[in-house]
């Protein structure tokens, strides 16, 4: 019999997360029978926190629900021919240490994943926010060599990836994050031009010095002020693929306009919202290609990893803060 650990909501977020809006439980889990649905036992090796926890967990959860998030697990205890054990998988079952599985919600890491490759970037460059850059470039943003991209919170999981996909598909890309720190990491990913929305004087004349032409592609994962201005400064049929609006995720009182509307007719944009889960049927197309470029050398990665399950919070807490650089993960 395992006891596995598990962080609940133990109240609803109002304003920002506060460790004692979680609670650490105890869940006694059962053995595996043979013949039964339960057939895998696993345990959690890396944890996901990602900004999206924060809305989907107001929109989606009810207070003692186990937060919601992804993992790296490994697989403990096997009755299902498909799943060896010591095998890794990513799955969806939120912030817990061990869990069981009939193994239909499981995806197998590539054969192909080099042992000289981190497993947690399954969780990040190699998983959903570069899934999330990926798709978002190619489908929404529909970027052409030539083009200038901008995109903000550059610095982070999906941004980061975002701005070196735009440079291997030939385009001029420019970044904005929060710290001088960030905006270095962002040089030394080979961004062109990359400031500090934070010090910076006028975010319209950064901008606007950044790339005097305006912008093909936004790639926006802030909303907000920063995309009020930035959506000025779209050239003609400019496409916006907004991802994120990390900058009201914490709000009690909605923000109000600017609004949109003007900029959008007088440049004729396109400006779509989208989760990438629209491509769950071609995930294997995306992790294919980002495991490539990663092994290439051509995509690199930063990972923020805070050790130990007990400290989930606070790692969720400071990666809406700010205070992580690429993407934040726990190790168990």
């Amino acid at each position: 019999m395992v006891i596995a650990k598990a962080w609940a909501l133990k109240k609803h977020f109002d304003g920002f997360p506060k460790t004692s809006d979680f609670d650490l439980k105890e869940i006694e889990l059962p053995n595996l029978k043979d013949g039964g649905e339960q057939k895998l036992l696993l345990a959690s090796v890396f944890l996901s926190v990602d900004p999206y926890m924060r809305p989907y967990s107001q929109r989606d959860m009810k207070e003692g629900d186990i937060m919601i998030g992804t993992q790296v697990a490994r697989i403990v205890e096997s009755k299902n021919p498909a799943f060896a054990v010591g095998s890794f998988v990513v799955s969806n079952r939120g912030w817990r240490t061990h869990f069981i599985s009939d193994g239909k919600d499981l995806q197998l890491l590539p054969s192909s994943w080099p042992e000289s490759l981190p497993r947690s970037l399954a969780l990040g460059t190699v998983g959903m926010p570069g899934l999330t850059a990926y798709f978002g470039l190619l489908e929404i943003c529909k970027m052409k060599p030539g083009e200038t991209v901008l995109v903000n919170a550059a610095a982070g999981a999906v941004g980061s990836v975002v701005g070196q996909l735009a440079k291997i598909g030939g385009c001029k890309v420019v970044g904005c994050a929060g710290s001088d720190d960030k905006v270095a990491y962002l040089k030394k990913l080979g961004f062109d031009e990359a400031f500090n929305y934070k010090t910076v004087k006028s975010l319209d004349e950064a901008l606007r010095k950044a790339s005097p032409d305006g912008y093909d592609c936004f790639f926006d994962n802030v909303g907000g002020e920063f995309a009020s201005i930035a959506i000025n400064q779209m050239k003609k049929y400019g496409r916006i693929a907004v991802c994120g609006a990390i900058s009201q995720y914490n709000d009690s009182v909605p923000q109000k306009g600017p609004y949109v509307q003007l900029p959008m007719i007088f440049k004729e944009l396109q400006m779509e919202g989208f989760i990438v889960s629209r491509w769950s049927n071609r995930r294997e197309e995306g992790v294919k290609a980002l495991l490539k470029w990663v092994v290439e050398g051509k995509v690199k990665y930063h990972e923020q990893v805070t050790e130990g399950f007990e400290n989930m919070p606070m790692a969720f807490i400071g990666m809406l803060k700010g205070e992580n650089i690429g993407k934040a993960v726990v190790k168990v």
